[in-house]
């Protein structure tokens, strides 16, 4: 195989940032990863780990990213190139749960096997198989650190959220009714969440997973919440955002934070104390076992079934009752 090549294209309908290796477009052992972002460190983590595995198993590998998270049609735009250029598997990790379900149909239709990484589908047997962290299990560990860090004041804790996107993909309500349940708090609807759902929950907004978005999202409920004890964040760099935003306002001092990802950034904000507690998932492993996958199905036509890749709760400070491992370990495991 030649050297890697960094090509940035744009595709007709909608804007997609697309990186290849090369090779042929056209070979017959094309594998596609398609990603929300390419400047989320995980995807980033989760791009390198497929890359690395194309490359050791002799396999052409195609990477895009949509402009932001939640850009589906991004994501349209990417499956139908690789549908065009004759791939034989594609890694999806869709930015919308339902609305790419179709396109995923018409790639399957086509002989491509289809394995979503990280987030699942809805329903998730519209692709071939899901190489994913539990997210609802991932967000369950935060919850119920977060409670028993707390004791008797979890009752009345003032809880914030800073979720993922509006469109509330899998990935989305998963961790957030994950953490209401492993926190105490009944979950009105497994596919929904809203701050109705529970007096405690002070405020709730969207950050598109990203530092900005964390630290927008808070100062937005900070100027309706006069106190807060405890925030769930989708993921680190939300996280990092909202305490900074909290820090900004004098009121960082005795609240919990709670996220997922257990990226090596993340970590180190465990370590630090920004963030409490971290449910660590493993984008290289998703990637390379996907890879793994597409080139059994090439050779033998077999395709795979499901795998929960893990995650494991991160913390400094760990309480009865909930697995953990420290940030000396989560740093030796992170992006693993």
């Amino acid at each position: 195989m030649s050297k890697k090549l960094r090509v940035f294209a744009t595709a007709a309908a909608a804007a997609v940032s697309v990186s290849m290796c090369a090779g042929s477009a056209f070979a017959g052992d094309l594998v596609g990863l398609i990603t929300k972002t390419n400047t989320n460190p995980f995807f980033v983590k989760m791009k390198e780990g497929f890359q690395a595995k194309a490359k050791e198993l002799g396999l052409t590998a195609q990477a895009y990213a949509g402009k932001a998270d939640g850009d589906n049609d991004g994501q349209v735009a990417a499956i139908e190139q690789l549908i065009a250029a004759g791939a034989k598997g594609i890694l999806l990790v869709p930015s919308d749960s339902s609305a790419i379900v179709p396109t995923v149909e018409k790639a399957r239709n086509a002989g491509i096997l289809v394995i979503t990484l990280d987030t699942p589908l809805d329903p998730v047997t519209a692709a071939d198989a899901n190489f994913a962290t539990d997210n609802f299990k991932a967000g369950e560990l935060i919850g119920a650190w977060a409670k028993a860090t707390l004791g008797e004041r979890a009752k009345t804790a003032k809880i914030a959220t800073l979720d993922l996107a509006p469109n509330k993909p899998t990935v989305d309500y998963l961790r957030h009714n994950g953490f209401l349940t492993g926190f105490g708090i009944a979950v009105k609807d497994p596919k929904h969440y809203a701050q109705s759902d529970s007096k405690q929950i002070v405020g709730s907004d969207v950050t598109a997973g990203s530092d900005e978005g964390g630290r927008t999202a808070m100062e937005k409920i900070l100027q309706k919440a006069d106190h807060i004890d405890v925030v769930y964040a989708i993921n680190e760099p939300a996280a990092d955002g909202g305490y900074a935003a909290l820090k900004a306002a004098g009121k960082e001092k005795g609240v919990l934070v709670v996220a997922v990802d257990g990226g090596c950034p993340g970590v180190k904000s465990v370590k630090h104390g920004v963030i409490g507690a971290t449910s660590q998932q493993y984008p290289l492993l998703m990637a390379s076992k996907g890879v793994e996958a597409v080139a059994e199905y090439i050779k033998t036509g077999k395709k795979p079934v499901s795998i929960d890749t893990g995650e494991q709760l991160v913390t400094d400070h760990p309480v009865p009752g909930v697995p953990s491992i420290d940030t000396t370990e989560g740093t030796k495991l992170c992006w693993g």
